[in-house]
Formats: structure tokens, sequence, C-alpha cells
């Protein structure tokens, strides 16, 4: 059967979803199977070359989602986050970049044996990162903060810089390496820079204005956003070429910094849209890899991945980070994390081509070794980042405490237990007699709203992966939950509900995107919970055994006991709710409940009074035997 183009687009999408699932499922970045799908596809089996597919359209098409994908990155660049680190970054994109590019080329041209044209190329070519391949990463090893926003703004920033510079060494080969070339090529990475720097300003600002005065209609956000960016690229690139990049990074950095500006929908648009040109763009510029000649390279590869991972980097971050307040296991975590990406392999591919038509015949290995480079450092990063960031003790700990809405009576004690066992919490609330309360039993607390702006920069967060909404008033709880829903996951909500929702109208009820997950049962409010505590119900934890296990508990308390929680032998908690239970607690888990008194005590009464009425019963029996025997 002759492939098609939809064929193809069928079969790249089929893939790209299977890979993104894949990665999901063994935690590591997606970019390792996409790389295998296109090669397998590619040069393996030579079912697929997507530039003969697709024609003139191929380069064209990665252009653009390049642009696109960059322009996702820079929305999630706010300065805050690198407050007291700015110095760190600019060095990094500027200095640093210099002293990897000088690294990388020197390798090249002693290792592989390239020409120092070509050599000098490659090395600006290798100097980038990028998104695609840091958000995963950071996503497995979760760094500290500081350098997590680090690495996150330096893989943006540096794409265009990188691209920049790239097009700085193109032009200079091309005009022949005479001064002439060189002052042309300077001016050229000038008006690139310029053109860039202005459009990018321009277009953010302007578009930022339309969103604040309502002048788009709210559905038409999205797609305007994406029209947007793709006019400014191309406008870009006519007025100078390869200029689009620096316009669509400026212009995403300035949206992200606007005050008063929601992003939120049109980050999670365009996340959506990242995610499928991602997917697509690895696999098809991997199917049309010479593996032949990355093969033939042999040996010498791993020199160049020598230089580059344990030479090049951390010099680059021994000179950037001089005289930062950043620690030296911080540094060294910042030394060893620098993995190449989606936009090293798309301009790899767009100079290689152009430079072979012009006689530079050592031009065709500069997308093998770019592709080797890829593979080797996410490869290596990717199952090593994570150990050695435990090692050093910059890593994050396993997010599976919790953040909670509310300081009151409820969520202190609920708080209390979950402590006592060794779990982490952050309660917080708007009334500081709440949060004095918690204070004094010794509870962690933020004193404002959890969905603050003042949150999200003072709010710790780090060991906090789910979230119980459990404050006294709904409004709360749903800002809440519609706040933290994209970065917690909807599965990681809880709600307490304040009334149970099949007994108020329809038209009352939280919306069905707000509600997360009902905690401890669809019957229970924050009323009955706090009417128990108040008249002496306490929260219990117990360990269960072969001898006594939940089923055993449950037929002992009874309705006299709530379960709340359930924590493992791993210490994972497991939360009681009203959707269908997937797990039953087991031997050596610990069961966090709540003991109703009046329940117990009411069970009791019954007990003993089917004990006395047993007893009379027994009697009456003895004595009618008694008459009967006389």
């Amino acid at each position: 059967m002759e492939t098609t183009p939809t064929i193809f687009i069928a079969i790249a999408l089929a893939m790209s979803i299977f890979c993104q699932w894949l990665a999901w499922r063994v935690r590591l970045p997606a970019i390792i199977f996409l790389l295998l799908a296109g090669i397998l596809i590619g040069p393996v089996s030579g079912l697929l070359d997507p530039e003969l597919l697709l024609g003139d359209l191929f380069f064209p098409y990665v252009s653009l989602s390049v642009a696109i994908i960059l322009f996702e990155g820079s929305l999630t660049l706010r300065f805050r986050e690198i407050s007291g680190l700015q110095k760190v970054v600019r060095n990094m994109v500027s200095v640093g970049m210099l002293v990897t590019w000088l690294i990388t080329s020197i390798a090249a041209r002693y290792a592989i044996d390239l020409s120092w044209q070509i050599a000098l190329l490659f090395g600006a070519i290798t100097v980038v990162s990028g998104p695609t391949v840091i958000a995963p990463l950071l996503r497995t090893v979760r760094p500290t903060s500081s350098v997590a926003n680090i690495l996150r703004w330096e893989g943006i920033v540096i794409d265009p810089i990188g691209a920049s510079l790239a097009v700085l060494v193109y032009e200079f080969i091309i005009s022949g390496g005479t001064g002439t070339g060189f002052g042309h090529s300077a001016l050229t990475f000038a008006k690139l820079i310029l053109v860039g720097a202005v459009i990018g300003s321009v277009g953010g600002f302007l578009f930022g204005q339309v969103l604040k005065k309502h002048w788009l209609p709210e559905f038409l956000h999205n797609v305007g956003t994406l029209a947007l960016v793709v006019i400014a690229y191309i406008i870009s690139n006519q007025l100078q070429p390869e200029s689009g990049l620096v316009t669509v990074t400026v212009m995403g950095i300035w949206l992200a910094n606007t005050e008063d500006l929601d992003m939120e929908e049109i980050l999670n648009f365009k996340e959506s849209i990242s995610v499928l040109l991602i997917s697509l763009l690895f696999i098809m510029l991997a199917a049309r890899l010479d593996l032949s000649a990355l093969l033939n390279l042999g040996w010498r590869t791993i020199l160049l991945f020598i230089a580059i991972q344990f030479l090049a980097r951390p010099l680059n971050i021994m000179v950037s980070a001089a005289g930062s307040s950043l620690s030296w296991p911080e540094r060294n975590m910042l030394a060893w994390i620098a993995p190449r990406g989606i936009v090293a392999a798309a301009i790899s591919a767009l100079f290689a081509v152009q430079l072979e038509k012009a006689g530079h015949s050592d031009a065709a290995l500069i997308v093998p070794l770019t592709f080797f480079v890829i593979i080797a450092t996410v490869v290596v990063q990717s199952f090593t980042a994570r150990p050695i960031a435990r090692w050093l003790g910059v890593a994050e700990p396993d997010p599976k405490g919790f953040l909670i809405i509310g300081a009151n009576q409820v969520a202190r004690s609920i708080s209390r237990s979950l402590m006592e066992n060794g779990v982490r919490v952050v309660l917080a609330d708007t009334s500081w007699d709440n949060v004095s309360k918690a204070k004094i039993v010794g509870l962690p607390t933020y004193y404002g709203n959890a969905y603050s702006e003042h949150a999200d920069w003072h709010l710790d967060m780090s060991g906090i992966g789910r979230l119980l909404a459990m404050a006294a008033y709904e409004d709360m709880n749903i800002s809440a939950l519609m706040h933290y829903r994209m970065d917690l996951g909807s599965n990681n909500l809880f709600v307490l509900q304040t009334k149970q929702q099949e007994k108020i109208s329809e038209r009352r009820q939280m919306p069905r995107k707000a509600q997360g997950k009902i905690l401890f049962g669809a019957n229970i409010t924050f009323s009955s919970l706090s009417s128990a505590l108040g008249q002496g119900a306490q929260l219990h934890s117990t360990k269960l055994t072969e001898q006594f296990g939940y089923r055993d508990f449950l037929e002992k308390h009874g309705k006299a006991a709530l379960p709340l929680f359930a924590i493992d032998e791993k210490k994972k908690v497991y939360v009681f709710s009203d959707n269908e239970q997937t797990f039953e607690p087991k031997n050596k888990w610990t069961l966090i409940y709540l003991q109703d008194s009046r329940a117990e005590v009411k069970r009791r009464e019954e007990a003993v009074e089917l004990q006395l009425n047993q007893k009379e019963s027994n009697g009456s029996a003895s004595g009618r035997d008694e008459k009967s025997g006389t």
C-alpha cells in the first residue's frame, strides 16, 4: 500500500499519543520514545519519509511549530519566580552560552574532525536546551524552586538566542569567512534581535490590552492567540529572516508578566497544542535521520558527549553563578541538567540542507551529530538526575502532603491526625483567629487566600500534592479548587460539602468543574463533622493487622466510626470519598477515623440492652424448664 500524506499523519498521530502515554506510565521524558518511534518508522524500516511526503511544506511546518512551542513555554515565565536570580539566568544565556559554544565547537573540531566553520555552527546549534525536554525532566526530578525556575527560564530564553547565534555563524560561513563577512554577520544578528524584540513587545502589549479591555469575546481568545503567534512570526521573518523565534518569545514573556491579565485558559489550550506539535515534530525529524552516518562516527561521539556534559556545562554554571546566592549543591545540579531538544533538531535540519547545497560536504554530519547529542543528554540525564538531586539534597520531597483550605476546628483536628502519622500539611485561612489557634497546636499555616497572587509567591508548596477544601464557606472552597485544578490535577482535589448537593436545587449546586471529590462520603458535610467534634467525637488512628483487618474494624465499630484516611506501608495516603473506592485498607496499614461518641454510646447501650434481654429470655426459659421438670 502506498504511503500517502494522510496515512503518514494518521500513523504519526497514533504513535505520538502512544509515546506520550508510555512516557507518562514509566515517568520518563516522552522525547526518548518519540525519537525511537521516528527512527523505527524512518531509517530502520523505511516506511516513512516525511520530507518526501510533505514536500515544500515540511520546513515551514517545522518552523511554525517551533514558534508555537516557544510561545507556549514563554507564557509560563514570570519575573517574580527568579527574583534575586536574574543575574544567573542572564549570565547563562550570554557568557555561559558562549563558553558552551566554544568548548563544544573545539570538541567537534578535534573529536569528529569537522571543519572549523561546521564545528562552530554545530556548537551554536547545540547550546540550546528547550522547554520540550526541560519541563518533563523537571516534573520527574522535582528539584528546589531555585533550580527549577532557573532551568525553565534558561530553556526557553536560550532557544531564540541560540538560534540567532546559529544564524550569525551561518551567515559568516556563507559570506566566505572574511572580515567583511564578519561585519555582515554582526549586523544581521543585531537586526534579528532588534526586529524580534520590537515586534514581540508591541504585539504583546497590544494583545494584552485587547484581552484586558474585553475587545475580543472569550470564545475567540484561544484561536486569536494562535493566529497572533503565527502572524507575528511570519511578519517578523519577512522583515528579518529568522527573527520570528525572538518575536514569539518576547511576546509570550510580555503577556505572562502583564498585571491583571488572566492567561490560564489560553495557556491550557496552548499546552495541548504544544504536546501534539512536539510529538509530531520529534517523530518527523527522527524519521529523516541518516542512521548510518551516525553509526559510522563510532566511539568519537563519546568524546564529544564527555566534553559537552563534563566540561562545557560545568564551566558554564561556574561562570554564570559566580557571586550568586545559589548553594553549591544547587550549582552542581544545574551543571548536570542541560538536555537538548526540538529547537536544536529543527535548526540543524534547516542549516544542514542549505550548507550541503553550498558545497560543504561535512555539513551532512550536523543532523546525525545533533540527534546524538539530543539522545545522549536526554537519556543520561533522565535516568540520573533524580538520584543525583536526592544525593545532593536539592530534590523536593515526594508530593504526598495536603494543602488544607480552612483552619477551623474540623481542619485543625484532621491536620493534627495527619501530622501525627507523618503526613505533611499546610493550612490556609483568611481568619487570623483560626490561624492563631492552628499555630498554637504546632500546625503549619498560611494566613491569607490560598489562591491569591501573594500565595503563589509565599505559600510553601514543597511536598504538597493534594488539596482538601474544608472551609466553612462554599465559595472559598470553589475558588481554591478552580485555582489548583491545573497545578495539582483534578484527581488530587477533595472538597468537604457545606451542604449535601443532592438536597439543594440544581441552580445552587457547585459547578461540576469545581466539585472535586466529595470528602468522606456523600452524606458528610462540614456542619455534621463540626457538630460531632463539638459534642465530643474524636479522631483516632489504628494499625490494621492480620487478626484485626479492615472488615473486622467495620464490624466492631459500625456507624460509630467514620473512616477518613488510610496510610499504607510506604506512607502513601488514601482518602475516603464519595467516588467509587478503588482501595481497601490492608494488613499493616494505618487507619485514621472519627469516633462519634454519641453513636458509640448508643451502640453500647443497645448492646447492653440486648444482653439484658437475652438474660431475661434465658431466665424465663430456665424457669419454664424447672416448672416442667417438677
